[in-house]
């Protein structure tokens, strides 16, 4: 049976990687040769090559469109040596951020166009999709007085001005809105072990449907 590609989503603050971190840990423990967990852009050595240049706070200098497409590079590399190879061994895929992330931060963020940044990475992708995404949403102004709180290291995105973190929110309540077949809003404005608690029952109840219906 094919495997299972589960994607977090979120803006900046949400609380996203810690959720995910906590759940790997848990189900690694119980499913440990099951479960892949990986992040974008990066994944495996090329992937995370790119990730380091485009979020250097260092390269002021780049490119709206070529943000735009070194994420998708960076995405197909790691889909061809990292996330397909596991879903092909019929593994479940954890996976930090995907093309929701690029329609939502260059897209919306930066303005170059939602459907022009989702075409690219059709090509990008080939059409992969994630079987279930979890969005963790909070309010940009309170993801970034997080940010603000609490990291020691901002990098190009985290930095960028509260309209910017807004353009970006907005355009993912929107892909939720628009796919609700997949994507399921988790408020992150509640205490962290809930958030990780009803993002464990979906991932759970994930995996027990696509188990029954490779059964059938």
């Amino acid at each position: 049976m094919a495997g299972l590609f589960i994607t977090f989503e979120g803006p900046d603050g949400a609380g996203k990687t810690t959720v995910l971190s906590a759940i790997s840990e848990q189900f690694k423990q119980a499913h440990r040769n099951d479960i892949v967990v990986t992040r974008e852009p990066g994944g495996n050595q090329i992937s995370e090559a790119i990730r380091d240049i485009i979020l250097n706070p260092k390269n002021t200098q780049m490119d709206v469109r070529t943000e735009a497409l070194l994420y998708a590079a960076a995405r197909r590399q790691h889909i061809q040596e990292t996330i397909q190879p596991a879903l092909d061994a019929g593994k479940v895929v954890l996976c930090d951020r995907f093309v929701d992330s690029s329609v939502a931060y260059q897209g919306a963020g930066r303005e170059i166009g939602e459907n022009a940044v989702y075409e690219m990475n059709q090509f990008a992708t080939n059409g992969l999709t994630p079987d279930l995404t979890i969005y963790v949403d909070v309010p940009s102004e309170v993801g970034l007085a997080r940010i603000k709180a609490h990291r020691d290291v901002v990098d190009r995105l985290d930095a960028e001005t509260l309209s910017f973190h807004k353009r970006v929110r907005a355009a993912y309540l929107r892909l939720a809105a628009d796919h609700p077949d997949r994507i399921v809003t988790v408020d992150a404005t509640q205490p962290v072990a809930t958030v990780i608690d009803t993002a464990t029952t979906l991932i759970i109840n994930a995996i027990k449907k696509h188990q029954r219906i490779g059964q059938e």
